[in-house]
């Protein structure tokens, strides 16, 4: 070792005889320096190739389906679900040696350090690819380091003196640097790890990484003890009662699939897992009688040695659940999931606090915990973390998502008093959770139960920003969206589309009842003036073409129907699959990844080239059918629904609607901000007959 230079070397000799003569020596010395020379302990982690081996296959929403489908009834779905989502054997053992891995090269540089797995992978509710939470405590180091300091000499045997990174003085070192220090260890040391980033301003600093060889991403932090401890309170929770599991399972998944959860880049206007998680647990306590106690009650049940207080916040609870008191409540799985939904469909989020502490929601702000109330962020969703009494663990969601967690949540209540929830369909149709997990099928308004909804946010793109001064998006931006839609779907995924029109789309000029002109279409001359009105003046009297007054209660209604560009769709290639290897290949055959302009020309290329894998002989019939049909969602999205042709859908399409569900909004964003939607709009307003390019 180099202590100056902060640099090791790892020294394979030829025999074990060398090695041990090697370590008789007293002293080594390279080119005038002294080496500090000591034995490494000689560990073998077997990684497979990646994706080989290591972990099971992700499991397609066609083999969940069907899964769930050889069920008896929802009781058994739920149990069968757990199975299905959660990490197998050898996913765990892949994250074990990964653990292993870290805390032998850390050790290295941070003497008595310890790296301990948090969060989803070891909380009780795990499931595939979730990533990888390591805590690096690096408390032991630092008494260490204040032993040595106290007595450099007395006593330190192999302690902070042999680390490579002695002269660093922890305690006194600015938590950035350490956070930078311990990215640099993991580009550096330790095998296999890439894409390292230091985030330190993230809420809870972590340093991010990807493992090559396991494909798995995870964060390390180094100050988030809180964490340890709320990964031992759902492990609690967990083995507390059987029914805890399915149920949280089954909530994330419908929320995943309602698209109410999962915010791929880690932050967004979405629930998150652990979120989710609170607001079953919390249903849980709510029950009558409760299934889990609340966390005041486990702190009454802690023992000394439970006994816990990490930054102010009391944490205690038992560790062992046998010291839980046993729930007497009797209702299945099956009927614990139907009243979470019809207790949160008419839930008041923003007017009140959802405490775990106290097992009930308390009122703005919460009177009973006034320490609680400094400090918490209030928004559309208030949802307390059981310890930390000042965080919102929902402070990200907005008041659209909080509003359409309530609708959906009514939705599925409604769907689970059906007799389609509750009994297996002897036709073959979707019955119980396969019905309840379809996407969009009982979202409200989603109209046929076999819809498949696809949410396209524009943001700034394609003329969306007219959208909030159009009444039901009237104007060219939609159409200039629907022509993109139809670009991508037509020239990128070689879908062979006819666009149609709509049953009810305006065919005249849209006009008002009393045949009056839109207001903003009425004419102005330079003799007129827009009409302004002062603060608190009442609005004039609208006059009727006979010269009567209608009162301000009784305005025209305008008579303006819901814009809708529809097509008819089919499917003739596999166009959705093996993507990533293809567009890998052509990348390397190519050159380097062009500008952002060039995506969708490359996305293009590598249909084309899936195509004439499948060779030139065409199928006798299409992969699927269905019909699609785009309307205004909101300010700023397009609500695109899919009807699959024939009903229900089958493994195949489902299939390809997940893989639409991710690629067809990026795409659209791509066409439109490059000005090109895909054809001239067309210039009759509510005609769609005409709105991509020939």
């Amino acid at each position: 070792m180099d202590k100056e230079k902060g640099a090791y070397a790892i020294v394979e000799l030829q025999d074990a005889a060398g090695r041990e003569r090697a370590l008789a020596e007293p002293q080594h010395s390279l080119a005038g320096h002294q080496l500090r020379v000591r034995p490494r302990e000689q560990k073998i982690f077997a990684y497979g190739p990646a994706g080989r081996g290591s972990h099971r296959d992700p499991l397609s929403p066609g083999r969940l389906e069907q899964a769930l489908w050889q069920a008896s009834d929802v009781d058994s779905q739920m149990s069968q679900l757990v199975g299905l989502l959660e990490l197998s054997e050898d996913e765990r053992r892949v994250r074990h040696l990964l653990v292993t891995l870290f805390q032998e090269v850390f050790t290295e540089f941070f003497p008595g350090c310890a790296i301990v797995p948090f969060g989803s992978s070891v909380n009780g509710f795990d499931t595939h690819g979730c990533d990888l939470d390591l805590l690096l405590d690096l408390e032991p180091t630092k008494s260490l380091q204040a032993s040595s300091q106290a007595a450099p000499r007395a006593g330190c045997g192999p302690g902070a003196e042999d680390s490579i990174l002695s002269d660093i003085d922890l305690a006194a070192t600015p938590a950035p640097e350490v956070l930078e220090l311990v990215a640099t260890v993991l580009r550096r040391c330790v095998p296999g790890v890439r894409r390292v980033r230091a985030v330190p301003t993230a809420r809870r600093p972590v340093v991010k990484f990807c493992h090559k060889q396991s494909g798995l991403a995870g964060d390390i932090s180094i100050d988030n003890r809180l964490a340890l401890l709320n990964t031992r309170f759902l492990q609690l929770c967990a083995e507390a009662d059987e029914r805890v599991r399915p149920l949280v399972y089954a909530v994330r998944l419908w929320a995943k699939q309602q698209g109410l959860a999962g915010n791929p880049a880690g932050g967004g206007p979405l629930l998150n897992n652990y979120a989710l998680t609170l607001l079953v647990l919390f249903f849980l306590q709510t029950r009558s009688p409760p299934v889990l106690p609340t966390v005041t009650r486990l702190r009454d049940l802690a023992g000394d040695e439970d006994r816990t207080v990490v930054c102010g916040w009391d944490c205690s609870f038992p560790r062992d659940v046998a010291l839980l008191e046993p729930s007497t409540n009797t209702e299945s799985s099956c009927s614990l999931l139907a009243e979470f939904f019809h207790t949160f469909g008419d839930f008041d989020f923003p007017g009140q606090v959802i405490s775990l502490r106290e097992g009930r929601a308390l009122p703005l702000p919460p009177p009973a915990l006034p320490e609680a109330s400094e400090g918490l962020k209030l928004g559309p969703l208030n949802l307390q973390d059981p310890f930390e009494l000042s965080h919102n663990v929902a402070a990200n969601v907005n008041e659209k998502t909080a509003s359409r967690f309530g609708h959906c949540c009514r939705a599925a209540a409604k769907y689970c008093r059906s007799l389609q929830y509750r009994q297996k369909s002897s036709k073959g149709r979707a019955w119980g959770l396969t019905r309840l997990f379809q996407p969009g099928a009982v979202e409200p308004g989603a109209g046929n139960a076999g819809a498949f909804l696809i949410n396209i946010p524009l943001g700034s793109t394609g003329g969306s920003e007219q959208l909030s001064q159009e009444p039901r998006g009237r104007g060219p931006w939609f159409w200039e969206a629907c022509a993109a839609i139809g670009f991508v779907l037509r020239d990128v995924l070689k879908c062979n589309c006819t666009a149609g029109k709509p049953p009810g789309a305006p065919s005249g000029e849209l006009r008002l009842s009393g045949d009056t002109a839109l207001p903003e279409e009425r004419p102005m001359g330079p003799d007129m003036e827009e009409e302004t009105m002062a603060v608190g003046c009442k609005r004039h009297a609208h006059e009727t073409p006979n010269g009567t007054e209608l009162p301000g209660a009784k305005r025209p209604r305008m008579n303006i129907p819901e814009e809708t560009a529809t097509w008819s769709c089919t499917m003739w290639h596999r166009v959705w699959t093996g993507r990533r290897r293809v567009r890998r290949q052509l990348q390397h055959s190519d050159g380097a990844e062009g500008p952002d302009g060039d995506e969708l020309e490359l996305e293009q290329k590598v249909s084309e080239a899936i195509v004439q894998q499948e060779g030139t002989e065409p199928p006798a019939e299409p992969l699927l059918s269905f019909d699609a049909s785009a309307r205004v969602g909101g300010t700023r999205w397009v609500l695109l629904r899919l009807l699959p042709s024939p009903a229900p859908p089958g493994p195949l399409f489902r299939d390809f609607f997940h893989f639409l569900q991710s690629f067809l909004p990026t795409a659209v964003r791509r066409r439109l901000s490059r000005g090109l939607p895909g054809g001239a709009a067309p210039q009759a307003r509510g005609d769609p007959g005409e709105f991509s390019a020939p």
